[in-house]
C-alpha cells in the first residue's frame, strides 16, 4: 500500500496544520519520499516527494518565493509543508494562487513542529508499507520461478502474470511477433504486426518519465485504442529477446500503475528471459538435428530408406509421404541493407535475422495449409520439402508460394524470393533427384530472370543447356546469329525478340505486329532483314528450327 497526502493530515501530528491550496485532490497525491528543501530548488526535488520547508530567504521576496514555488511545481512534489512563525508568518495571497492553479498541495504548519518529526515519521510508514510490498513481491518472485521448476508451459507463466498485476499481458519476439500463436486468432496476429512493424513511429515515452532511474527500462507505446507498457525481454548479452507488453487498464495512469506493480513485472520479465534460454536451447538443438536430416536427405548420404526412416521418425518427419523439393532463394538483401535509412548493426547480423524471419514465414505459411514440411538452408537458399499428398498440378505448391509472396508483400515489401519447384517426390530415391531438379530450375530461372521456375517447364532450357558444352553447336550458332547481334547493336532494333515471338505467334503477321506494338509493314521489313542478313527462310521449316535453336540456346547463355 502507499501512502498519501490524506492519510498524512489524519495523524495527530498535523492536528495543527491548515491545508492552504489543493485541497480537492490531496487524496490522490502519493508520498513515495520525504525532504527538507531551501532555495533554490534545482533537481533535488523527485516526483512525489514530501517537501518541507521554512522558506528561508523568501520573507521580503516575492519573485524568488514564486520562483521557488514554481519549482516545486515542475518537479511534480506530492505537497509543499511551509513552517511559519519565523521567517515568515503568512504565506502571500499570490503563492497561494500560484499553487491552487496548479493544483499545488499547500499546508501550512506551526513553527514548533520539528521537521524531524515528520521525517521520521514519514520514512517509519513508508518503511512499514514498503515491507509489507517486499514480503508481496518476494512471493510472487517465488512463485514464478516454480513455473520454471515445474517446467509450465509459457500460457500458464503469461496467465500468472496477468492476474497479479491484474491486466492482459502479450509477449513477442524482437520483432514483435507473439509467442503461443495458438493463443490468438491469425487476424489478431496480422493486426499485432501491422502496427508493430513501425515501432519507431509509436514510441511515446516522455522525459518525465525517465526521472526516476528505476522506470528507464519502462517504455509506453499505443497500440490502437490502447496505451500498453513495454518492458524488454534481455538476454545474457544485453539485447533485447523479445519484449513483455502489459496494456494498461481503463482508466489506469501509466507511473501509478507501475509504482505499484513495476517490480512485479521485472521479475517477470526476468523469469520469461530464463524460460526462453531454456525453451531456445532445446529448440536450436532439435532445429539442428532437423536441418541436418533434410540436407543428409537431400544430398543422398542415407544408403537406404529404412536408414532415413529411423532417423526420420524421432524428428516427427515420414520420408514415405509425397512432397515437392522447393528452393527458396532471397533476392538481393545486401542492396536492400544499405538502403534502409534506420540500419544498425552489421550486415551479417541483419541477414540472420532476416533469414529466421523468412524461415519463419516459410513454417507459417505451411501450417496455415495444414501441410508438413521438412526444411533446411542451404548456402543460398531455404530448402524446403513441402507436402502434396492427393494434390493435381502442384496446386498446393502454388498456393503455398503465393501465401509466402503476399504476407512479404505485405510486412516486408523490398524482399522478394526466387522460387524453384521440382518434379514430385513418390519414393525415397526421388528425395536427392528432386533437390537436383530444383538446382537446376533455379538455375534456369536465374537465367531468364523468372521469380518461379517449375522444373517440369525448363525441357527446352535443359536440353539447350546440355548443349552448350559442345564446340559445334557453338559455331552454328555464331554463323547464324552474329549477324544479327552485330544489326542490332547498330540499328537498336531487337530482330531476336523479333523472330522468337513471330514463332510463339506460329507465323501470324498480325498478331506478332500487336504483340510487338508494331506496324503490320515494319514487321514485315524486320524478317526480310533476318532473312537476308542470316540467308536463311522463314518459309523453310528446317531453316525455322535452326533460326530458333541458335536463338534460345544464345538466349539462356546471355540473359
Amino acid at each position: 500500500m502507499e501512502i498519501t497526502v490524506q492519510d498524512m493530515l489524519q495523524e495527530e501530528l498535523f492536528a495543527q496544520a491548515v491545508v492552504e491550496t489543493g485541497k480537492s485532490n490531496f487524496s490522490e497525491k502519493k508520498i513515495q519520499w520525504v525532504s527538507v528543501i531551501e532555495m533554490p530548488v534545482e533537481n533535488f526535488v523527485r516526483k512525489n516527494e514530501l517537501v518541507l520547508t521554512t522558506a528561508l530567504g523568501c520573507k521580503d521576496d516575492l519573485d524568488a518565493f514564486m520562483q521557488f514555488v514554481e519549482d516545486i511545481i515542475r518537479a511534480e512534489a506530492s505537497a509543499l509543508v511551509i513552517a511559519t512563525g519565523r521567517h515568515i508568518n503568512e504565506i502571500p495571497s499570490e503563492i497561494k494562487a500560484l499553487a491552487e492553479s496548479h493544483c499545488l498541495t499547500m499546508i501550512r504548519i506551526p513553527w514548533e513542529i520539528r521537521f524531524a518529526t515528520i521525517v521520521e515519521f514519514v520514512m517509519e510508514e513508508l518503511a512499514q508499507r514498503k515491507s509489507s510490498e517486499i514480503l508481496q513481491n518476494v512471493k510472487v518472485q517465488q512463485e514464478l520461478l516454480q513455473f520454471l521448476l515445474e517446467e509450465k508451459r509459457l500460457h500458464e507463466l503469461l496467465e500468472f502474470i496477468q492476474m497479479q498485476v491484474a491486466a492482459n499481458v502479450y509477449l513477442t519476439d524482437h520483432n514483435f511477433r507473439l509467442y503461443d500463436l495458438e493463443e490468438y486468432s491469425k487476424g489478431a496476429q496480422e493486426k499485432w504486426q501491422l502496427v508493430f512493424q513501425m515501432e519507431e513511429e509509436i514510441i511515446l515515452r516522455q522525459d518525465r518519465f525517465m526521472r526516476d532511474p528505476y522506470r528507464q527500462k519502462f517504455d509506453l507505446v499505443a497500440f490502437l485504442d490502447k496505451e500498453l507498457i513495454q518492458i524488454p525481454i534481455l538476454q545474457v548479452t544485453g539485447e533485447a529477446k523479445g519484449y513483455l507488453f502489459v496494456e494498461l487498464p481503463n482508466q489506469a495512469a501509466y507511473e501509478p500503475f507501475l509504482n505499484k506493480y513495476g517490480q512485479i513485472l521485472e521479475h517477470a520479465a526476468t523469469t520469461i528471459a530464463l524460460w526462453l534460454s531454456k525453451r531456445n536451447a532445446v529448440e536450436e538443438t532439435e532445429n539442428k538435428l532437423r536441418s541436418d536430416f533434410v540436407e543428409e536427405l537431400a544430398k543422398g548420404k542415407f544408403r537406404n530408406a529404412e536408414e532415413a526412416d529411423l532417423r526420420a521418425n524421432p524428428l516427427g518427419y515420414s520420408i514415405y509421404h509425397t512432397y515437392v523439393c522447393i528452393l527458396a532463394q532471397p533476392e538481393k538483401l545486401r542492396e536492400i541493407y544499405k538502403q534502409r535509412k534506420h540500419a544498425s548493426g552489421t550486415y551479417s547480423l541483419w541477414e540472420k535475422t532476416m533469414h529466421g524471419y523468412l524461415e519463419e514465414e516459410l513454417v507459417y505459411a505451411a501450417q496455415t495449409l495444414k501441410q508438413e514440411v521438412m526444411m533446411t538452408q542451404t548456402e543460398e537458399a531455404f530448402l524446403v520439402y513441402l507436402h502434396i499428398e492427393h494434390q493435381t498440378d502442384y496446386q498446393l505448391a502454388t498456393d503455398f508460394l503465393d501465401l509466402v509472396d503476399r504476407r512479404l508483400k505485405h510486412f516486408f515489401p523490398e524482399v522478394t524470393l526466387r522460387w524453384a519447384v521440382s518434379g514430385k517426390v513418390e519414393s525415397f530415391t526421388d528425395f536427392q533427384r528432386s533437390f537436383i531438379e530444383a538446382k537446376q530450375a533455379m538455375q534456369i530461372g536465374e537465367k531468364k530472370g523468372n521469380p518461379r521456375t517449375w522444373y517440369e517447364d525448363t525441357v527446352l532450357e535443359r536440353i539447350l543447356l546440355q548443349l552448350q558444352p559442345i564446340s559445334e553447336m557453338d559455331t552454328i550458332r555464331e554463323d547464324v546469329l552474329e549477324p544479327l547481334l552485330t544489326y542490332q547493336e547498330e540499328r537498336k532494333i531487337n530482330l531476336i525478340e523479333t523472330f522468337l515471338t513471330f514463332q510463339q505467334h506460329r507465323g501470324n503477321v498480325s498478331k506478332t505486329a500487336q504483340s510487338l506494338h508494331l506496324h503490320r509493314q515494319s514487321l514485315l521489313y524486320r524478317l526480310r532483314k533476318i532473312e537476308a542478313l542470316t540467308g536463311l527462310s522463314l518459309h523453310d521449316s528446317h531453316h525455322l528450327f535452326l533460326l530458333e535453336l541458335s536463338m534460345r540456346a544464345w538466349e539462356i547463355n546471355n540473359t
